[in-house]
Order: structure tokens, then sequence, then C-alpha cells
């Protein structure tokens, strides 16, 4: 079988609309794909409101906003289709995460199908999560299943986005967990500075590390769970945040180098092998090479297609073991009472 498939991701950290077109194929239970015609549509400063205002608007405003968000998902994808002359079977959309509460039995991704549906006329897969919600399982991280198929030469793979996680195959499982922050809060920072971003972690590279801020973040309770664990924002404002106010004091840029130790001592704590590095976080040179100095394990940077669209790819490929009906979110990851075949499937054609 083969299969021609438009991935949609969009991440906490706002960046933009990652697309990527990919075709996939299957000889002998083998799997082999390439990604062809990719593209980041950045959210300008308006969209980002909308999804921000979301965490605390009406329910009204907050039912405008899924579905004003899956027509600009879907304006985006059919001018993406259409100035690439692509002929996708499916397109298979993330959504954007607004709350993500696990322990309170939800999860809720914005940018409703049905719009991008009507917008692309194609077929849509979405809403991943829900299923293994409701088996009891924590709705994340779910790339692994991809991990395992695509990226099974690796012994991790670990992604630098909003948050970091990782996964890696123990005892005949596949394991992947959360590990910390990484771009949802040094985005934050760097903002306070009037950035968008801390650029090749310049200005963590000029600060100092606070070790009493230092030791205060690696003592959170969170790094001492076991288990399947996964982060949300909310998990930030409760926890990573307090802890700066008792810090201000510090300069933004000693902030950031305390923060970016922080996450190389963390991720170096978790790594087992050889790691695939991918998402936003990898071109902070800075956080790379600190994340390096602690660990003897090889990190491998793949080319930039690889960085930026790994997981628009997985959840391209999720869509298609959805419409295969096959598994595609793993409770040894997640937690879950059982394996699951997660994800709503809108059809037009």
């Amino acid at each position: 079988m083969f299969y021609k498939v438009i991935g949609l991701m969009s991440g906490t950290s706002l960046d933009g609309l990652d697309i990527a077109y990919c075709e996939f194929g299957c000889r002998e239970k083998s799997w082999f794909w390439q990604i062809h015609q990719t593209e980041t549509v950045p959210y300008s400063q308006d969209v980002k409101n909308l999804i921000l205002e979301c965490e605390n608007c009406d329910s009204e405003t907050f039912a405008f906003n899924h579905v004003w968000l899956g027509h600009f998902f879907g304006k985006l994808t059919a001018d993406f289709i259409y100035r690439h002359s692509l002929t996708p079977d499916f397109i298979s959309s993330h959504g954007q995460t607004v709350f993500h509460q696990p322990k309170r039995q939800f999860t809720s991704q914005i940018a409703d199908i049905n719009a991008i549906a009507m917008e692309t006329n194609c077929n849509v897969v979405g809403n991943f999560r829900s299923l293994d919600i409701a088996l009891g399982g924590q709705g994340a991280p779910i790339v692994p299943i991809g991990d395992r198929i695509l990226f099974s030469q690796y012994v991790c793979c670990l992604n630098l986005g909003g948050f970091a996680n990782i996964s890696f195959e123990e005892n005949g499982k596949r394991i992947a967990y959360d590990i910390c922050p990484v771009n949802t809060v040094l985005n934050k920072l760097a903002n306070d500075l009037g950035l968008q971003y801390d650029k090749d972690g310049f200005f963590a590279s000029k600060g100092k590390i606070n070790n009493t801020l230092l030791n205060n973040l690696n003592s959170l309770s969170f790094y001492t769970l076991q288990g399947s664990k996964s982060l949300g924002k909310e998990w930030i404002i409760n926890n990573i945040y307090p802890l700066f106010t008792q810090y201000y004091n510090l300069a933004i840029e000693d902030l950031l180098t305390t923060f970016c130790e922080h996450i190389a001592e963390q991720i170096a704590a978790n790594i087992k092998g050889t790691t695939l590095v991918t998402g936003g976080g990898t071109y902070n040179s800075y956080l790379i090479n600190r994340i390096k100095s602690k660990t003897n394990y090889e990190i491998i940077i793949p080319s930039n297609q690889i960085i930026d669209y790994k997981e628009a790819l997985i959840f391209a490929f999720l869509g298609v073991l959805r419409l295969r009906e096959e598994i595609n979110i793993l409770s040894s990851v997640t937690g879950a009472t059982k394996d699951c075949c997660g994800g709503e499937i809108v059809i037009m054609k």
C-alpha cells in the first residue's frame, strides 16, 4: 500500500503551523517514507492571541476560536496543496493544544477538523489523544509509535519543542515520556528581552548559572515520578514561573543560562544511548553543547528537514495507521489500560 498524506503540526511554543507532504509505503510489513514538500507558516500576533485567549475565555468564544482556527489551518493547507500541485489522499492534523490535564481525564486540541476538511475538500484525521485519555492514559506522548517504526536505527529519539520528550525501547516495549519544559519557558524569557526567541542561545551563553535556582528547579517533584508522565503549560504556570518570581533580581540572561543548565541536566539523566535530536530547540547551539557536555552518548543532529518536520511526518503516519485501523498509540508509553487506534475521521470524498 502507498499513501500520500499532509501532516499538520502546531506546538505549544506557537512558532507557527508546520505543513509536510509525505509519502509512505509498506512492503512485507516494512515501512518506507519520504518527505517531499514542507512549509512553516509563522503565526501573526493576532493568531497567537486568539490561541492564548482560549485559556481564559468564555465557552462561546472557545467554540468560535476552535472553528476559526480550523478554517485558518484549512486555508493555509489548501494554498499549500494548490501551489505545489499536490493530490493528497488525506490530511492528518494534530491541532493546537490548549489544555492538557490527564489527571482530570481531559485534553483539548483546537482547530476543527471539519473546517479543515471543508476548506481543502480532503478527508481529515485528527483528535488523536482523547481515546487514550479515556482509557486512563496520559494522552501523550503519542509520537513514539513513529519513532519505533520509522526511526528504529537510533537508541533514543529526543524532541526539543515546547517540552522535551524522549522515547526508546526497553525490555521489548516502547517507553516514552516528557522530560522537562524547553522552548515554552526559554521563549517566554526571550520575550522579556523583546525577542521572539534566543537565537543560538546567544543570551543564555552570556549569563551566569544561579546554583540555588538550579537546585530548586531540579528538585521539582515531577522529576522523581516513574512511569508514564507528561507536561502541559499549566504545570509551568504552577511550578516554574513561581520559582522565577523568587529570583526577581536576576538578569534575564542569568535565568536563561540557569534554565538551559536545568534542561541539559534533566535530558542527560534520561538519555540511554545514541540519540536523534529534533525540534526547534535543536537550533539552540548553546543548549545542545550543554547537553553534549553532560553525556558520553552520541548526539545525532539530522538534516534541517527532519529537525523541523519530524513531528508533522509522524502525525501524518499516525493518520495512516488510523485509516488502516492499526494501533497508533502505545499504552507502554501513555500508561493507558491498553494500546489503541486513536483519531477521528472526516470523510469528504
